[in-house]
């Protein structure tokens, strides 16, 4: 039976090897669904979910909209367009009464995980048109089940949501070179969908502009133009005119509050993109991706344009975060598999040392294989989640005290898994716990923490202590980061995921 079964799938492979590919990145990708819970960074969580839960809870905590008492005094700089998808959503579960912000997740999971497969079905297409099906079964492979993409298609990060639109549009203008107008305008609006949720790739819609104008595709040009213009100007500049009064008044306030804090945050230099590629491709293949790229791109012009000038824009702009270059990843996959393996056609070198290749394939594919299972059901800040998640089972919180006196700031609370939006208090380096008993002071009786949170075990006896002479505490849980989370602590402590020690305040003294 199992002899049958693998002849069933290498016939597969061989002939129909895209319900194969499609299979595996669905695999891994309910792996991910079912265990891969939390967030990953602060904007897949605290920029879509939380935001879009206040939104459905009608308290708006971080002042995102205008309110009736006109205190709001300009925007904010961010797209309504993807965290409202999630508002409509929550909002409709919340009709159904359902509540539970776990199983909500798990549902959110589940469309983003179904979502991506997209990238995965028209990734191969589009191989497969240009290349032929050899080089498409590589790409899709690699587009299924490359070590980090089922993490990442759960996560609700805008700069992976935004991929899907980008592919679909690229595999239309090489499905139909010369199409019609009509088709050319539902190319420009998958463009402008993108570019609603995630900015930037403003820049891959130019670029694919400017490469259909190199080609001389005058009416193909002017539709996408035109229908990207129309969806921004529907969407962006709709949303922003009903909430604003004022269209396009976040994308403007995007792009100045960007230019004026461009090396606020991580600068890098120019070449830190390609680095970052190198390592996260595995080398030697990554090397091999970024020549066949670069290789022969007047050929793949409507891939290549589009991804390099979002490539150099990046590498240009002084502020590098790792996440801002994730939407041309699948372009880097796709033309990189193209350009190398047709460069290795006529090589003599790889032609004479065709095992040397497949060892470094195999080294890739065992490497990647280790990071896919243990990124994809991994847990992402599990101890500031399941921390909120304890509490809430308590059924009483009044408010929070995150006690983090080690760090110069406070961590943000997930309080979308406590399901209530108490008030939150937090003892740092910048503010003490003196300072936050002043606070408290002048502060509602009913509106004081009756939750300690001690984050990290450093100094946590005298931390402990201090606090003990404030408050009676009962010890009530020790929540542990998850596998993934301290592993990325010890690489880096600037990922701080500590360990929660939760107490109840019992009385204050």
């Amino acid at each position: 039976m199992s002899q049958k079964i693998i002849t069933t799938i290498q016939r597969s492979w061989n002939e129909k090897p895209l319900p194969l590919i499609l299979i595996a990145g669905i695999l891994f990708r309910l792996l991910a669904v079912l265990f891969s819970k939390g967030f990953g960074m602060l904007d897949d969580h605290f920029l879509v979910i939380e935001q879009a839960q206040t939104w459905v809870d009608k308290v708006d905590e971080n002042n995102w909209l205008i309110n009736a008492k006109k205190t709001i005094e300009h925007p904010d700089g961010h797209s309504l367009f993807y965290t409202g998808l999630h508002y409509f959503l929550f909002r409709f579960l919340a009709f159904f009464g359902w509540y539970d912000a776990q199983g909500k997740m798990l549902l959110v999971r589940f469309l983003h995980a179904a979502y991506s497969l997209i990238t995965v079905y028209y990734g191969y297409k589009i191989t497969e048109k240009i290349a032929g099906i050899q080089v498409a079964k590589r790409v899709g492979l690699m587009l299924s089940i490359f070590w980090m993409f089922p993490f990442l298609s759960v996560r609700n990060l805008v700069e992976v949501a935004c991929i899907p639109p980008l592919v679909m549009a690229t595999w239309l203008s090489v499905k139909e070179e010369k199409a019609s107008f009509g088709y050319y305008f539902l190319i420009g609006l998958l463009l402008g969908i993108s570019f609603n949720i995630r900015f930037q790739t403003i820049l891959f819609a130019a670029g694919f502009g400017m490469a259909l104008m190199m080609q001389r595709k005058w009416v193909a040009t002017v539709a996408t133009g035109l229908s990207f213009l129309l969806c921004a100007a529907i969407i962006q500049g709709g949303g922003d005119y009903m909430v604003w009064n004022k269209p396009f008044v976040e994308f403007v306030e995007y792009v100045r509050y960007n230019i004026e804090n461009a090396n606020s945050y991580y600068t890098q230099p120019w070449y830190n993109y390609f680095i970052l590629m190198l390592g996260m491709f595995i080398p030697p293949i990554s090397f091999f991706l970024l020549f066949g790229f670069f290789r022969n791109f007047r050929k793949n012009l409507i891939l290549f344009l589009p991804s390099f000038i979002f490539l150099a824009f990046h590498s240009y702009f002084p502020n590098k975060q790792e996440r801002f270059i994730l939407p041309i990843f699948p372009f880097i996959i796709i033309l990189g598999m193209i350009g190398w393996t047709a460069f290795v056609a006529q090589s003599k070198f790889w032609r004479k040392n065709p095992s040397v290749l497949r060892y470094f394939w195999v080294f890739f594919w065992t490497l990647n294989t280790v990071a896919l299972c243990i990124l994809s059901p991994s847990y992402g800040k599990r101890s500031r989640v399941e921390a909120m998640c304890y509490i809430k089972s308590q059924g009483d919180a009044s408010g929070l005290l995150i006690e983090e006196s080690e760090r110069d700031n406070v961590n943000i609370s997930p309080r979308f898994y406590l399901q209530k939006w108490v008030p939150v208090f937090g003892v740092s380096k910048a503010q003490s716990l003196q300072n936050v008993m002043e606070t408290l002071d002048i502060t509602v009786v009913s509106l004081h923490p009756n939750y300690v949170i001690f984050y990290s075990e450093k100094n946590i006896e005298p931390r402990l202590n201090a606090m003990k002479e404030f408050f009676d505490l009962e010890y009530k849980a020790t929540i542990e980061p998850s596998f993934i989370d301290d592993v990325m602590y010890r690489l880096n402590p600037n990922n701080v995921n500590y360990t929660a020690f939760i107490y109840k305040i019992v009385k204050a003294k």
